[in-house]
């Protein structure tokens, strides 16, 4: 395991029904596939040795025996490899046969787990022949040639590198308290599934559900194997499912309904699901009583590691059928927060500097929104346009379009009398355009939007968003502060996204031109001169570099805790045909160096609704020492 990450295999071999000897075949030619992949571990489905519908023939002892020999010559195939290897076969134990899953490396029997919950009802008839992992004494037994001790106990295996590992056979999930409750508790990141699933209508989005649920419950990695084509079709189908997820989130899955065997490998992210588990009190309250039996696997040869994980360059940008109400779901977050916080204050108006630049705009929609929906008339909002020293027609003409046509309140107040007066009362220089000059226009502008607020009896809503926090590009004590900020969970990228997606909305027609100009508009606070053709010359991505890549950084570093060396490695996947190596070092390098240095900006935050996994507000996600070192990060 290198980077956190293991590489695990889900595998659906072709099957005849009793041909063990077939059927270990395709086994072995699977595992060698995966062994020449670097998979760590792979897992095949239920009863894989005989196949799982064998019926009464699991009462023959030709089959069993068959079975037991089998497993000699699969333990020899083994014996160089290094993968860990879960099988699914028939053991008779005693005078009881269970349905088991057999865990072996290199020619060692590591372990067996016999399934616990067999089911029973309509196309299933599992107790005819088995017996529950409950019905097991414990005892010592010869499988294979191998010593194992078998017991009625939670086992978890542990790989050369620490990542431990659990099994519960199809059912076992299904029930209400599954085994893999106590096996996540006790200590595996990941959970295996031998199984055999039948298709039927409807059940194979519910079986993805449950997956996902118990993958998120417990906060695991979640290998599903389940039999496919070559179990008998009397009467119902087995369509094969090879599917693989980590906490809550599908990663890879198979073809189903193939006539050919399939393989899925993935990488789990097993820092990930640690660093979950961690952050989350309720898991460790309870683990209090979880036990397990430790099984260690053998060490292994080292392997060169190659990322094969999709990484999505926009973690904060919904996609895929739910696009549409995960917008709405933001959107939805931010007007309520306001809402609750104007009836709270009993205030019919609100103040907001209009830029004409995203986050002023974002920020003015949910104003709406908000006022529409406490039935409030939008008179009440009061916009204000402060033109400055960068100020550009096209940002001033799209902060005055928005403001008319969404039927607010209007004003103008320019800045730059009061500044330049500022500037001969510090003596500061006109010409010197350095941060005084630059923070200078931001407080003024800050000023005006509170006294108007106190003469108005408003709230002065802010606009500044996730993004500008992480890297301290507000001014402090200036558009920093407000009396409540909409956008201080929402990062840059969402923003323009979110204007994007409300200006195809039919609430928003008339303002469409505008919004879609905004978002195309480059990012700048327009503090410093415009170019001798007017146009924006102070670019924000020039400076702090782009804003897809800082919400990246962001999203690793403060979701998962993520190393700058993994951060480093995902970005490359992720930003591969975009950016080259020496630009992502330099601008990670950036990310970390004011992500440390303006801590101080995030200590004092205003009140501001969380929408996403990932905030800032030091009342809640984020607490750091304002004059915590940055020297680690920016050493890895």
């Amino acid at each position: 395991m290198k980077y956190g990450l293991i590489k695990v295999a889900s595998a659906i071999p072709g099957v005849r029904v009793a041909d063990v000897e077939y059927n270990r075949h395709q086994i072995e030619n699977l595992i060698a596939q995966a062994e020449g992949k670097g998979a760590e571990v792979i897992v095949f489905p239920e009863l894989t040795l005989t196949g799982y519908t064998c019926q009464d023939l699991f009462r023959q002892q030709l089959l069993l025996d068959k079975v037991e020999e089998a497993l000699l010559i699969l333990l020899d195939f083994t014996r160089k490899l290094d993968i860990i290897s879960v099988v699914g076969l028939p053991v008779r134990i005693g005078s009881l046969l269970y349905n088991c899953a057999v865990v072996i490396q290199r020619g060692t029997v590591l372990g067996l787990v016999p399934k616990t919950y067999l089911p029973n009802y309509n196309e299933f008839y599992e107790k005819r022949w088995f017996a529950s992992a409950a019905d097991l004494m414990p005892q010592d037994i010869y499988l294979a040639g191998s010593p194992v001790h078998v017991a009625n106990e939670p086992l978890v295996f542990r790989t050369c590198d620490g990542v431990g590992f659990g099994i519960e056979i199809c059912e076992d999930v299904w029930a209400p308290l599954p085994p893999s409750n106590n096996l996540a508790l006790a200590g595996a990141d990941i959970i295996l599934n031998l199984s055999a699933t039948d298709e039927l209508l409807g059940k194979h989005e519910y079986l993805c559900s449950l997956l996902a649920q118990q993958s998120a419950r417990m906060m695991c990695g979640y290998v599903y194997s389940s039999c496919g084509f070559g179990e008998s079709t009397q009467d119902v189908v087995y369509g094969g499912n090879a599917m693989i997820f980590e906490n809550g989130r599908l990663i890879g899955k198979s073809e189903r309904f193939s006539l050919e065997p399939q393989l899925m490998i993935q990488q789990i992210d097993v820092d990930l699901l640690r660093s979950e588990r961690q952050n989350n009190t309720t898991f460790r309250t309870a683990q209090d009583g979880a036990t397990s039996r430790i099984i260690q696997a053998k060490a292994v040869t080292s392997q060169e590691f190659t990322l094969i994980r999709d990484i999505n360059p926009h973690p904060f940008i919904p996609s895929g059928s739910e696009m549409a109400n995960h917008c709405e779901e933001v959107l939805n977050i931010q007007t309520l927060g306001l809402c609750k916080r104007l009836q709270h204050t009993h205030c019919d108006k609100a103040v907001i500097g209009i830029s004409g630049g995203l986050d002023s705009t974002l920020a003015l929609l949910i104003v709406v929104r908000a006022f529409d929906k406490l039935g409030l008339s939008r008179k009440g909002i009061i916009g204000i346009t402060m033109p400055g020293f960068g100020t550009t027609d096209r940002t001033h003409d799209n902060a005055v379009s928005l403001m008319q046509s969404l039927g607010i309140t209007q004003r103008e107040i320019s800045i730059a009398k009061a500044v330049i007066q500022h500037f001969q009362d510090i003596g500061h220089p006109m010409d010197l355009h350095d941060v005084t000059y630059e923070n200078s226009q931001a407080r003024e502008r800050t000023q005006i939007l509170m006294d108007v607020a106190n003469q108005t009896g408003a709230l002065v809503i802010g606009t500044g968003d996730l993004s500008e926090l992480a890297l301290g590009w507000c001014t402090y004590n200036g558009d920093h502060m407000s009396m409540y900020g909409v956008n201080a969970s929402v990062p840059k990228t969402l923003v323009q996204y979110l204007i994007r997606y409300l200006a195809q909305l039919p609430a928003f027609a008339e303002e469409r031109d505008t919004l879609t100009d905004v978002v195309e508009t480059p990012i700048s606070p327009e503090l410093t001169p415009a170019d001798s053709e007017g146009k924006i010359q102070q670019k924000t991505e020039d400076l702090v570099g782009p804003y897809e890549l800082h919400d990246f950084f962001l999203y690793y570093h403060l979701r998962w805790g993520a190393t700058p060396e993994k951060i480093f490695l995902f970005a490359q996947k992720a930003f591969s045909a975009k950016y080259d190596d020496d630009t992502l070092h330099h601008w990670l390098n950036t990310f970390y160096r004011r992500f440390f240095s303006q801590q101080f900006k995030r200590s004092c935050l205003p009140d501001g609704p969380k929408i996403g996994s990932v905030s800032l507000s030091p009342r809640g996600d984020w607490r750091m020492p304002s004059d915590a070192a940055s020297t680690l990060w920016l050493n890895h």
